[in-house]
This record gives C-alpha cells, sequence and structure tokens, in this order.
C-alpha cells in the first residue's frame, strides 16, 4: 500500500485586485501542477488559522498585504507557532515577512541596498536626491508609497516609515528563487511599466548579487523573489526582498520554465514535510 498524500492548505486571495497582475491565474495554474503529488485545499487568507487544523502543511502564496488583514494575520501567525503547523514559507523570515525595517539592517551592514533611514536625525546618511521615497514600514504593494521633495522631509512624523533617496534606474529586475536554487530572472524594461516583464539573462555577477540576499535569509525552504534596480551607473541595488508571499509572474515565462518550477516547488514541499 501506498503512503498517504500529505494534505496542503493552499491560502491564497483569488479576488485581490492587483495591479497588473491576476493572482487568481497563477494560482490555479500552479495548484493544478501540485496536485499531482499532493492532496490540497485552497482558502482565503482570513479563514486560515480556522481551517489549518486538518492539513499537513500550509502554503501561503498570492494572499496580498496582509495590512488588509492585519489581526487576522497575526492570529493565524502565533496559532500556528503555538501548535508547531509547518507553514510555507517558515515564519522566521527576515525579509518583508517581517516588515522593512530590514532595509536598514542591510544598509547599516553595507549591503548593496537603496540607503533607507528611519529617523529625522539619520537623514544625512542619505546621498542627495531631487525627491525622496517615503514609504510605511509594514507597508506593501506601494501602498502608502509617496515622493517627498528634500524640504520636506524634516517635518514628516518619523512614526512606522522608512525614507529613501528616490533614485533614477535603468530598469527593475527580479530573481526568484526556490530553496536556494535559483530559478529564473524577469526584467521591466520600462521603468514606468513596473510589471510588464520580459526573460532576463542573469549575469553570473547578478546571481552573485541575488544569492547574497538569498543567503542572508537563511530560510531552508521556500519561495524568494529579490527585486533589484540597475543604477545608470550599472550597479544592482536591492529593492526588496520578497520572502511572504511573492508573486511570480509565471505567466511571463515559458512552459518549460512553468514546468520546472512546479517540480522545484514539489521537491522542496516534500522535503519540507520530510524535515
Amino acid at each position: 500500500m501506498s503512503a498517504p498524500r500529505a494534505r496542503l492548505l493552499y491560502v491564497t486571495d483569488l479576488a485581490y485586485p492587483a495591479r497588473g497582475r491576476r493572482y487568481c491565474d497563477e494560482d490555479i495554474d500552479l495548484t493544478a501542477r501540485l496536485r499531482a503529488d499532493f492532496d490540497l485545499a485552497l482558502c482565503h487568507p482570513r479563514d486560515a488559522a480556522a481551517l489549518m487544523d486538518g492539513f499537513d502543511a500550509v502554503v501561503v502564496r498570492n494572499s496580498g498585504p496582509v495590512l488588509h488583514y492585519q489581526e487576522t494575520y497575526d492570529a493565524f501567525r502565533a496559532k500556528a507557532t503555538a501548535l508547531g503547523t509547518r507553514v510555507y514559507n517558515p515564519l522566521h523570515g527576515r525579509g518583508d515577512m517581517a516588515g522593512k525595517r530590514y532595509l536598514l539592517d542591510l544598509t547599516a551592514a553595507g549591503h548593496p541596498v537603496i540607503p533607507t533611514v528611519d529617523r529625522a536625525a539619520d537623514l544625512g546618511r542619505l546621498p542627495e536626491a531631487a525627491e525622496y521615497v517615503v514609504k510605511p514600514t509594514a507597508g506593501a504593494d506601494s501602498i502608502g508609497l509617496e515622493f517627498v521633495p528634500g524640504e520636506r522631509l524634516a517635518g514628516l512624523s518619523y512614526d512606522g516609515i522608512l525614507v529613501q533617496p528616490r533614485i533614477d534606474f535603468r530598469y527593475e529586475v527580479s530573481f526568484y528563487y526556490v530553496d536556494d536554487r535559483f530559478q529564473y530572472a524577469l526584467y521591466a524594461p520600462d521603468p514606468e511599466r513596473r510589471w510588464v516583464l520580459e526573460p532576463y539573462d542573469p549575469t553570473e555577477a547578478d546571481l552573485a548579487f541575488a544569492r547574497r540576499f538569498v543567503d542572508w535569509n537563511t530560510l531552508d525552504h521556500g519561495i524568494q523573489r529579490v527585486d533589484a534596480c540597475r543604477t545608470p551607473e550599472g550597479e544592482l541595488l536591492l529593492v526588496e526582498l520578497e520572502d511572504l508571499n511573492p508573486y511570480l509572474s509565471l505567466d511571463r515565462v515559458a512552459e518549460e520554465v512553468r514546468d520546472r518550477f512546479a517540480a522545484e516547488m514539489t521537491r522542496s514541499l516534500h522535503d519540507f514535510l520530510r524535515a
């Protein structure tokens, strides 16, 4: 008799109106592929805490910005931690899963990241710029982001916000990983159209850049997206380390890449369940 199949609760908000993306299409396609190996049910993020007891693991995918349901998400994390429920990605991620304060840590440690501060007293550490980006520490999906001229910075209330120089960049590029394995890269040739993505052929230097942040995050299992911008001088700077529910833009890659990604995610989940 074959071993029973693992049961996965797949958390997604199929109706979330993501700008330039269709969460539902990506998760419908990916779950169809995962069903070859797992017994699987989909649920809304608000229902995950109530339903997760009957499953071997919870897979958090395109669940939308948690600030829309922060109390529910906090209760889910607390319950999963108390019960020892397996959550994929694991809940100890150091990137966006924990808010955006990691950008301060990476700045202080000298990593190639857009310089970031959270206090008026530290504004002098930022390079001069025509405008600055002000974003909530707990923000996501550009919610609450605004561009501010330098003369307004001193008058801001530095309670739960981060400040960065507005970078003049050539394009944004994203590197996608399952566990510590690179899968593919995509870039947005037009800076004004962030989610109009095309396949990107990374150099060894590009991959070394992305890998340093995957290594820094210390997640043994899970999906991560390393977002960066290319400056006019050719340098890559980290924009975001998405380790909670990174959208994968699988509709922008070839069929064989989608097949390979699903196979890698399946392998990763089996390893995760055995760990």
